[in-house]
Protein backbone atom coordinates (compact mmCIF):
# COMPACT_ATOMS: atom_id res chain seq x y z
CA UNK A 1 0.00 0.00 0.00
CA UNK A 2 1.32 3.32 -0.98
CA UNK A 3 -0.45 5.23 1.98
CA UNK A 4 -1.95 4.26 5.41
CA UNK A 5 -5.14 6.94 4.78
CA UNK A 6 -6.14 7.93 1.66
CA UNK A 7 -8.84 11.02 2.21
CA UNK A 8 -11.31 12.29 -0.62
CA UNK A 9 -12.17 15.12 -0.09
CA UNK A 10 -10.35 18.51 1.79
CA UNK A 11 -13.13 20.81 3.68
CA UNK A 12 -13.16 21.20 7.30
CA UNK A 13 -13.41 17.27 8.12
CA UNK A 14 -11.05 16.27 5.48
CA UNK A 15 -8.19 18.39 6.21
CA UNK A 16 -8.47 17.83 9.73
CA UNK A 17 -8.49 14.26 8.95
CA UNK A 18 -5.40 14.11 6.92
CA UNK A 19 -3.44 16.82 9.52
CA UNK A 20 -4.18 14.38 12.72
CA UNK A 21 -3.81 11.66 10.65
CA UNK A 22 -0.21 12.92 9.47
CA UNK A 23 0.49 13.75 13.58
CA UNK A 24 0.03 10.37 14.68
CA UNK A 25 2.21 9.07 12.27
CA UNK A 26 0.15 7.50 9.53
CA UNK A 27 1.16 8.21 5.68
CA UNK A 28 -1.69 10.46 4.48
CA UNK A 29 -2.83 11.53 0.94
CA UNK A 30 -5.64 14.00 0.10
CA UNK A 31 -7.30 13.88 -3.38
CA UNK A 32 -9.61 17.51 -4.17
CA UNK A 33 -11.00 17.93 -7.66
CA UNK A 34 -10.76 21.86 -7.23
CA UNK A 35 -7.72 24.05 -7.23
CA UNK A 36 -8.10 25.24 -3.95
CA UNK A 37 -8.02 23.09 -0.80
CA UNK A 38 -11.02 24.06 1.96
CA UNK A 39 -13.92 22.65 0.64
CA UNK A 40 -17.16 24.79 0.41
CA UNK A 41 -16.92 25.92 3.74
CA UNK A 42 -13.28 27.89 3.02
CA UNK A 43 -14.10 28.76 -1.03
CA UNK A 44 -17.98 29.24 -0.87
CA UNK A 45 -19.38 28.73 2.44
CA UNK A 46 -18.66 29.80 5.65
CA UNK A 47 -15.48 31.93 5.29
CA UNK A 48 -16.55 33.97 2.32
CA UNK A 49 -20.01 34.55 4.06
CA UNK A 50 -18.74 35.93 7.21
CA UNK A 51 -16.32 38.25 5.55
CA UNK A 52 -19.46 39.59 3.78
CA UNK A 53 -21.30 39.48 6.40
CA UNK A 54 -19.09 41.49 8.09
CA UNK A 55 -18.27 44.38 5.53
CA UNK A 56 -22.46 44.81 5.17
CA UNK A 57 -22.59 45.13 9.44
CA UNK A 58 -19.89 47.76 9.16
CA UNK A 59 -21.98 49.55 6.67
CA UNK A 60 -25.51 49.19 8.28
CA UNK A 61 -23.39 50.74 11.56
CA UNK A 62 -22.24 53.86 9.62
CA UNK A 63 -25.34 54.55 7.84
CA UNK A 64 -27.60 53.76 11.31
CA UNK A 65 -26.42 54.00 14.40
CA UNK A 66 -22.75 56.25 14.10
CA UNK A 67 -24.15 59.40 14.31
CA UNK A 68 -25.43 57.96 17.77
CA UNK A 69 -22.17 57.58 18.66
CA UNK A 70 -21.42 60.96 17.62
CA UNK A 71 -19.74 59.64 14.20
CA UNK A 72 -20.94 61.87 11.34
CA UNK A 73 -20.21 61.15 7.60
CA UNK A 74 -21.82 62.58 4.35
CA UNK A 75 -22.51 60.52 0.96
CA UNK A 76 -22.08 56.98 2.37
CA UNK A 77 -22.14 54.79 0.02
CA UNK A 78 -21.97 50.76 0.03
CA UNK A 79 -18.99 49.11 -3.32
CA UNK A 80 -20.74 45.78 -3.51
CA UNK A 81 -17.27 44.65 -5.69
CA UNK A 82 -15.02 46.14 -3.23
CA UNK A 83 -16.66 43.82 -0.64
CA UNK A 84 -16.38 40.70 -2.64
CA UNK A 85 -12.73 41.42 -3.70
CA UNK A 86 -12.10 41.70 0.08
CA UNK A 87 -14.26 38.31 0.44
CA UNK A 88 -12.28 36.78 -2.24
CA UNK A 89 -8.78 37.90 -0.49
CA UNK A 90 -10.38 36.46 3.15
CA UNK A 91 -10.53 33.30 1.12
CA UNK A 92 -7.55 32.76 -0.86
CA UNK A 93 -5.03 33.70 2.52
CA UNK A 94 -7.70 30.84 4.27
CA UNK A 95 -7.31 28.01 1.45
CA UNK A 96 -3.40 29.30 1.38
CA UNK A 97 -3.46 28.50 4.95
CA UNK A 98 -4.55 24.90 4.34
CA UNK A 99 -1.85 24.38 1.33
CA UNK A 100 1.00 25.44 4.26
CA UNK A 101 -0.32 23.05 6.87
CA UNK A 102 -0.17 19.85 4.18
CA UNK A 103 3.34 20.95 3.53
CA UNK A 104 4.24 21.43 7.07
CA UNK A 105 3.11 18.14 7.70
CA UNK A 106 4.26 16.23 4.93
CA UNK A 107 0.75 15.12 3.61
CA UNK A 108 1.08 14.22 -0.30
CA UNK A 109 -2.04 15.92 -2.13
CA UNK A 110 -3.82 15.37 -5.75
CA UNK A 111 -5.47 17.60 -7.61
CA UNK A 112 -8.36 15.71 -9.70
CA UNK A 113 -11.47 13.62 -8.97
CA UNK A 114 -11.14 10.53 -6.85
CA UNK A 115 -13.21 7.64 -7.39
CA UNK A 116 -12.86 3.86 -5.98
CA UNK A 117 -11.55 1.08 -7.72
CA UNK A 118 -11.64 -1.30 -5.33
CA UNK A 119 -11.97 -0.54 -1.50
CA UNK A 120 -8.35 0.13 -1.38
CA UNK A 121 -7.29 1.36 -4.23
CA UNK A 122 -8.41 5.08 -5.65
CA UNK A 123 -8.29 6.42 -9.63
CA UNK A 124 -7.70 9.68 -9.86
CA UNK A 125 -8.92 11.76 -13.29
CA UNK A 126 -7.05 14.99 -13.48
CA UNK A 127 -8.07 18.02 -14.97
CA UNK A 128 -6.04 16.86 -18.37
CA UNK A 129 -8.14 13.71 -18.75
CA UNK A 130 -4.73 11.78 -17.61
CA UNK A 131 -5.23 9.26 -14.87
CA UNK A 132 -3.55 7.91 -11.63
CA UNK A 133 -4.28 4.73 -9.34
CA UNK A 134 -2.97 4.97 -5.90
CA UNK A 135 -3.63 2.31 -2.89
CA UNK A 136 -4.48 3.01 0.75
CA UNK A 137 -5.04 0.74 3.80
CA UNK A 138 -7.93 3.27 4.59
CA UNK A 139 -9.91 5.47 3.06
CA UNK A 140 -11.95 8.19 4.18
CA UNK A 141 -14.62 10.00 2.30
CA UNK A 142 -15.28 13.76 2.93
CA UNK A 143 -16.52 14.81 -0.38
CA UNK A 144 -19.16 17.10 1.44
CA UNK A 145 -22.53 18.96 0.51
CA UNK A 146 -24.14 21.07 -2.68
CA UNK A 147 -26.75 23.51 -2.42
CA UNK A 148 -30.45 21.27 -2.80
CA UNK A 149 -32.87 22.36 -5.43
CA UNK A 150 -36.45 22.04 -5.70
CA UNK A 151 -37.37 19.58 -8.65
CA UNK A 152 -39.58 22.22 -10.45
CA UNK A 153 -37.20 24.90 -9.70
CA UNK A 154 -33.70 24.98 -11.33
CA UNK A 155 -31.42 27.38 -10.60
CA UNK A 156 -29.82 29.36 -14.06
CA UNK A 157 -26.90 30.95 -12.03
CA UNK A 158 -27.86 34.35 -13.42
CA UNK A 159 -31.16 35.32 -11.81
CA UNK A 160 -32.19 31.92 -9.78
CA UNK A 161 -28.93 31.57 -8.34
CA UNK A 162 -27.92 29.47 -5.17
CA UNK A 163 -26.13 30.16 -2.21
CA UNK A 164 -22.67 29.68 -4.28
CA UNK A 165 -23.73 32.35 -6.52
CA UNK A 166 -25.07 34.92 -4.14
CA UNK A 167 -21.68 35.49 -2.75
CA UNK A 168 -20.66 37.34 -6.23
CA UNK A 169 -23.45 39.16 -7.77
CA UNK A 170 -22.38 42.43 -9.18
CA UNK A 171 -25.11 44.62 -8.24
CA UNK A 172 -27.27 45.02 -5.74
CA UNK A 173 -30.62 43.72 -5.73
CA UNK A 174 -33.95 45.64 -5.87
CA UNK A 175 -35.87 43.06 -4.63
CA UNK A 176 -34.63 39.51 -3.90
CA UNK A 177 -36.98 36.91 -3.42
CA UNK A 178 -35.53 34.08 -0.80
CA UNK A 179 -36.98 30.62 -0.93
CA UNK A 180 -36.19 29.09 2.61
CA UNK A 181 -35.51 30.26 5.80
CA UNK A 182 -33.25 28.87 7.43
CA UNK A 183 -29.57 29.49 8.08
CA UNK A 184 -27.71 29.75 4.72
CA UNK A 185 -30.91 31.65 3.32
CA UNK A 186 -30.72 34.19 6.48
CA UNK A 187 -27.67 34.77 6.89
CA UNK A 188 -27.38 36.15 2.82
CA UNK A 189 -30.45 37.52 2.85
CA UNK A 190 -29.53 39.59 5.71
CA UNK A 191 -26.24 40.57 3.68
CA UNK A 192 -28.03 42.31 0.96
CA UNK A 193 -31.00 43.54 3.37
CA UNK A 194 -28.40 45.97 5.13
CA UNK A 195 -26.98 47.31 1.73
CA UNK A 196 -30.66 48.07 1.44
CA UNK A 197 -32.18 45.40 -0.78
CA UNK A 198 -35.99 44.20 0.04
CA UNK A 199 -36.00 41.01 0.78
CA UNK A 200 -39.04 38.71 0.62
CA UNK A 201 -38.46 35.19 2.89
CA UNK A 202 -40.69 32.75 1.60
CA UNK A 203 -40.59 29.86 3.96
CA UNK A 204 -42.51 26.50 3.89
CA UNK A 205 -42.43 25.79 7.89
CA UNK A 206 -44.61 27.89 10.43
CA UNK A 207 -41.36 29.43 11.64
CA UNK A 208 -38.01 30.30 10.53
CA UNK A 209 -34.60 28.28 11.73
CA UNK A 210 -37.24 25.96 12.46
CA UNK A 211 -35.02 23.11 13.87
CA UNK A 212 -33.59 25.87 16.47
CA UNK A 213 -35.48 26.42 19.89
CA UNK A 214 -39.06 28.32 18.96
CA UNK A 215 -37.96 31.33 20.68
CA UNK A 216 -35.20 32.01 18.93
CA UNK A 217 -36.98 31.91 16.03
CA UNK A 218 -39.47 33.99 16.86
CA UNK A 219 -36.78 36.65 18.32
CA UNK A 220 -34.71 36.22 15.37
CA UNK A 221 -37.69 37.06 13.01
CA UNK A 222 -38.60 40.57 15.05
CA UNK A 223 -34.48 41.68 14.80
CA UNK A 224 -34.51 40.82 10.80
CA UNK A 225 -37.61 42.12 10.42
CA UNK A 226 -36.45 45.46 11.57
CA UNK A 227 -33.83 45.47 8.18
CA UNK A 228 -36.81 45.62 6.20
CA UNK A 229 -37.24 41.72 5.79
CA UNK A 230 -40.67 40.58 5.10
CA UNK A 231 -41.53 36.92 6.16
CA UNK A 232 -44.31 34.67 4.38
CA UNK A 233 -44.71 31.48 6.68
CA UNK A 234 -46.60 28.42 5.88
CA UNK A 235 -46.37 28.71 2.18
CA UNK A 236 -45.32 26.43 -0.40
CA UNK A 237 -43.60 27.46 -3.78
CA UNK A 238 -44.79 26.11 -6.74
CA UNK A 239 -42.88 27.56 -9.23
CA UNK A 240 -40.65 30.68 -10.97
CA UNK A 241 -39.97 32.28 -14.21
CA UNK A 242 -37.46 34.79 -15.77
CA UNK A 243 -38.34 37.40 -18.22
CA UNK A 244 -35.28 39.58 -18.78
CA UNK A 245 -34.27 41.28 -15.28
CA UNK A 246 -37.72 40.04 -13.68
CA UNK A 247 -38.34 36.99 -11.55
CA UNK A 248 -41.46 35.62 -10.78
CA UNK A 249 -42.33 33.62 -7.87
CA UNK A 250 -45.41 31.87 -7.03
CA UNK A 251 -46.45 30.12 -3.98
CA UNK A 252 -49.75 28.62 -2.02
CA UNK A 253 -50.58 29.89 1.27
CA UNK A 254 -51.93 27.68 3.89
CA UNK A 255 -55.42 28.27 2.68
CA UNK A 256 -54.41 27.38 -1.25
CA UNK A 257 -54.28 30.76 -2.30
CA UNK A 258 -52.05 31.23 -4.50
CA UNK A 259 -49.51 34.27 -4.12
CA UNK A 260 -47.13 36.09 -6.59
CA UNK A 261 -44.00 38.02 -6.25
CA UNK A 262 -42.01 39.88 -8.46
CA UNK A 263 -38.11 40.60 -7.93
CA UNK A 264 -35.50 41.31 -9.71
CA UNK A 265 -33.78 37.98 -7.85
CA UNK A 266 -34.49 34.88 -7.14
CA UNK A 267 -32.39 33.36 -4.15
CA UNK A 268 -32.85 29.05 -3.69
CA UNK A 269 -31.93 28.20 -0.23
CA UNK A 270 -33.64 25.30 1.12
CA UNK A 271 -30.44 23.57 2.32
CA UNK A 272 -27.88 21.17 1.01
CA UNK A 273 -27.89 17.69 0.17
CA UNK A 274 -24.97 14.59 0.77
CA UNK A 275 -22.39 14.69 -2.80
CA UNK A 276 -21.37 11.41 -3.31
CA UNK A 277 -21.83 11.57 -7.46
CA UNK A 278 -18.53 10.14 -8.60
CA UNK A 279 -17.85 8.19 -6.42
CA UNK A 280 -18.35 4.62 -8.06
CA UNK A 281 -19.44 3.25 -4.06
CA UNK A 282 -21.64 0.88 -6.10
CA UNK A 283 -18.35 -0.76 -7.26
CA UNK A 284 -17.73 -1.60 -2.87
CA UNK A 285 -20.61 -2.14 -2.37
CA UNK A 286 -21.85 0.88 -0.45
CA UNK A 287 -25.31 2.40 -1.28
CA UNK A 288 -26.75 5.36 -0.05
CA UNK A 289 -29.81 6.53 1.77
CA UNK A 290 -32.78 7.11 -0.43
CA UNK A 291 -33.39 10.25 1.96
CA UNK A 292 -30.56 12.80 2.10
CA UNK A 293 -28.23 10.43 -0.37
CA UNK A 294 -25.99 10.11 3.02
CA UNK A 295 -23.45 6.91 3.18
CA UNK A 296 -24.66 4.95 6.32
CA UNK A 297 -21.83 4.70 9.01
CA UNK A 298 -21.49 2.84 12.14
CA UNK A 299 -20.64 4.06 15.70
CA UNK A 300 -17.26 4.17 14.56
CA UNK A 301 -18.14 6.19 11.32
CA UNK A 302 -16.87 3.32 9.34
CA UNK A 303 -18.71 2.06 6.31
CA UNK A 304 -20.20 -1.09 5.28
CA UNK A 305 -16.70 -1.55 3.94
CA UNK A 306 -13.84 -2.53 6.42
CA UNK A 307 -11.41 0.13 6.24
CA UNK A 308 -13.55 2.85 4.40
CA UNK A 309 -15.16 5.48 6.44
CA UNK A 310 -17.07 8.75 5.73
CA UNK A 311 -17.52 11.84 7.53
CA UNK A 312 -18.70 15.58 7.56
CA UNK A 313 -21.85 16.28 5.12
CA UNK A 314 -22.09 12.75 3.42
CA UNK A 315 -23.13 10.76 6.65
CA UNK A 316 -25.99 11.72 9.33
CA UNK A 317 -26.54 14.50 11.37
CA UNK A 318 -26.39 18.22 11.30
CA UNK A 319 -24.12 19.53 8.36
CA UNK A 320 -21.56 21.67 10.31
CA UNK A 321 -18.10 22.43 9.56
CA UNK A 322 -17.23 21.64 13.21
CA UNK A 323 -19.30 18.62 13.56
CA UNK A 324 -17.05 17.71 10.06
CA UNK A 325 -13.82 18.68 11.81
CA UNK A 326 -14.91 16.77 15.06
CA UNK A 327 -15.40 13.44 13.19
CA UNK A 328 -12.18 14.13 11.10
CA UNK A 329 -9.92 13.79 14.16
CA UNK A 330 -11.72 10.94 15.76
CA UNK A 331 -11.77 8.67 12.50
CA UNK A 332 -7.88 9.61 12.06
CA UNK A 333 -7.66 8.68 16.47
CA UNK A 334 -10.16 5.43 15.29
CA UNK A 335 -7.24 4.48 12.61
CA UNK A 336 -4.51 4.89 14.93
CA UNK A 337 -6.23 2.43 17.55
CA UNK A 338 -7.23 5.19 20.58
CA UNK A 339 -11.04 5.51 21.47
CA UNK A 340 -12.19 8.53 20.76
CA UNK A 341 -15.37 9.71 21.63
CA UNK A 342 -17.67 12.53 20.19
CA UNK A 343 -21.19 14.06 21.69
CA UNK A 344 -23.09 14.87 19.31
CA UNK A 345 -25.79 16.46 21.61
CA UNK A 346 -23.64 19.11 22.54
CA UNK A 347 -22.40 20.30 19.36
CA UNK A 348 -23.32 23.74 18.76
CA UNK A 349 -25.34 25.14 15.62
CA UNK A 350 -24.85 29.21 15.06
CA UNK A 351 -26.75 31.58 12.81
CA UNK A 352 -24.69 34.64 11.72
CA UNK A 353 -27.03 36.73 11.22
CA UNK A 354 -27.24 40.32 13.34
CA UNK A 355 -28.03 39.25 16.05
CA UNK A 356 -26.14 35.73 16.10
CA UNK A 357 -28.17 32.75 16.99
CA UNK A 358 -26.07 30.26 18.89
CA UNK A 359 -27.48 26.90 20.63
CA UNK A 360 -27.03 24.10 22.29
CA UNK A 361 -28.15 20.38 23.71
CA UNK A 362 -31.95 20.25 23.70
CA UNK A 363 -34.59 22.64 22.89
CA UNK A 364 -37.33 22.65 24.70
CA UNK A 365 -39.62 21.47 22.29
CA UNK A 366 -37.73 18.47 22.45
CA UNK A 367 -37.70 18.27 26.10
CA UNK A 368 -41.71 18.98 25.98
CA UNK A 369 -41.60 16.15 23.19
CA UNK A 370 -39.74 13.32 25.93
CA UNK A 371 -41.43 14.11 28.47
CA UNK A 372 -38.69 15.41 30.77
CA UNK A 373 -39.40 17.88 33.71
CA UNK A 374 -37.19 21.23 33.34
CA UNK A 375 -37.36 24.68 34.66
CA UNK A 376 -36.40 27.86 32.39
CA UNK A 377 -34.36 31.30 33.18
CA UNK A 378 -34.56 33.57 30.67
CA UNK A 379 -32.39 36.95 30.53
CA UNK A 380 -32.70 40.20 27.92
CA UNK A 381 -29.67 41.77 26.44
CA UNK A 382 -31.77 44.47 27.13
CA UNK A 383 -30.60 44.80 30.62
CA UNK A 384 -27.09 43.65 29.92
CA UNK A 385 -24.36 46.80 30.44
CA UNK A 386 -22.09 45.99 27.70
CA UNK A 387 -25.07 45.21 25.25
CA UNK A 388 -26.30 48.81 26.25
CA UNK A 389 -22.63 50.50 25.83
CA UNK A 390 -22.55 48.42 22.32
CA UNK A 391 -26.03 49.33 21.03
CA UNK A 392 -27.18 45.89 21.25
CA UNK A 393 -30.01 44.98 22.69
CA UNK A 394 -32.02 43.00 20.75
CA UNK A 395 -32.47 39.04 22.06
CA UNK A 396 -31.75 37.19 25.15
CA UNK A 397 -30.02 34.25 26.99
CA UNK A 398 -32.48 30.57 27.56
CA UNK A 399 -31.50 28.14 30.06
CA UNK A 400 -32.47 24.77 30.04
CA UNK A 401 -32.08 22.77 33.42
CA UNK A 402 -33.31 19.30 34.91
CA UNK A 403 -35.80 20.43 37.30
CA UNK A 404 -34.82 17.67 40.01
CA UNK A 405 -31.23 17.43 39.39
CA UNK A 406 -30.54 21.11 38.26
CA UNK A 407 -28.17 19.98 35.22
CA UNK A 408 -28.07 22.35 32.22
CA UNK A 409 -29.72 20.59 29.54
CA UNK A 410 -29.45 23.06 26.33
CA UNK A 411 -28.84 26.80 26.12
CA UNK A 412 -30.58 29.22 23.47
CA UNK A 413 -29.04 32.43 23.05
CA UNK A 414 -29.87 35.71 20.23
CA UNK A 415 -27.82 38.49 20.61
CA UNK A 416 -24.31 40.17 20.32
CA UNK A 417 -21.40 37.93 19.92
CA UNK A 418 -23.34 34.59 21.19
CA UNK A 419 -21.37 32.61 18.22
CA UNK A 420 -18.49 33.18 21.14
CA UNK A 421 -20.51 32.70 24.45
CA UNK A 422 -21.80 29.45 23.29
CA UNK A 423 -19.13 28.10 23.99
CA UNK A 424 -19.07 27.91 27.55
CA UNK A 425 -22.50 26.67 27.47
CA UNK A 426 -20.92 24.05 25.21
CA UNK A 427 -17.88 23.56 28.45
CA UNK A 428 -20.35 23.58 31.02
CA UNK A 429 -22.30 20.50 29.45
CA UNK A 430 -19.51 18.48 28.63
CA UNK A 431 -18.85 18.39 32.78
CA UNK A 432 -22.09 18.07 33.43
CA UNK A 433 -22.43 21.49 35.19
CA UNK A 434 -25.88 22.64 36.88
CA UNK A 435 -27.09 25.88 36.28
CA UNK A 436 -26.10 26.97 39.90
CA UNK A 437 -22.25 25.70 38.92
CA UNK A 438 -22.60 29.00 36.24
CA UNK A 439 -24.38 31.29 39.00
CA UNK A 440 -21.62 30.78 41.49
CA UNK A 441 -18.74 31.34 38.38
CA UNK A 442 -17.46 34.99 38.33
CA UNK A 443 -18.04 36.37 35.01
CA UNK A 444 -16.64 39.72 34.16
CA UNK A 445 -18.10 42.92 34.09
CA UNK A 446 -18.76 44.24 31.75
CA UNK A 447 -19.39 41.12 29.28
CA UNK A 448 -22.06 39.67 27.42
CA UNK A 449 -21.30 36.85 28.96
CA UNK A 450 -22.98 38.35 31.96
CA UNK A 451 -26.14 37.70 30.16
CA UNK A 452 -25.30 33.85 30.28
CA UNK A 453 -24.92 33.86 34.40
CA UNK A 454 -27.83 35.40 34.75
CA UNK A 455 -30.35 33.40 32.56
CA UNK A 456 -28.67 30.57 35.01
CA UNK A 457 -29.41 32.54 37.77
CA UNK A 458 -32.87 32.99 36.65
CA UNK A 459 -33.28 28.68 36.45
CA UNK A 460 -31.77 28.76 40.02
CA UNK A 461 -34.37 29.53 41.86
CA UNK A 462 -35.58 32.57 39.71
CA UNK A 463 -32.98 35.04 41.43
CA UNK A 464 -30.93 36.90 38.48
CA UNK A 465 -30.28 40.15 39.78
CA UNK A 466 -30.81 42.67 36.70
CA UNK A 467 -34.25 41.79 35.63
Amino acid sequence: MQYDVIIIGSGPGGYVAAIRCAQLGLKTAVIEKYNTFGGTCLNVGCIPSKALLDSTEHYHNALHNFKEHGINLKNLKPDLQQMIKRKNEVVAQTTGGITFLFKKNKITSYQGIGSFVDKNTIRIIKDDGTEENITGKNVIIATGSKPAELPFLKTDGNRIINSTEALNLKEIPKHMILIGGGVIGLELGSVYARLGSKITVVEFMDSIISTMDKTMSKELQKSLSKLGMVFMLGHKVTGASVNGNKVTVTADNLKGENIVLEGDYCLVAIGRTAFTKGLGLDKIGIATEQRGNKIPVDDHLQTSVEGVFAIGDVIRGSMLAHKAEDEGTFVAEVIAGQKPHINYNLIPGVVYTWPEVASVGFTEEQLKEKGVKYKTGSFPFKASGRARASMDTDGLVKVLADAETDEILGVHMIGPRVADVIAEAVVAMEFRASAEDIARISHAHPTYTEAFKEASMAATDNRAIHI
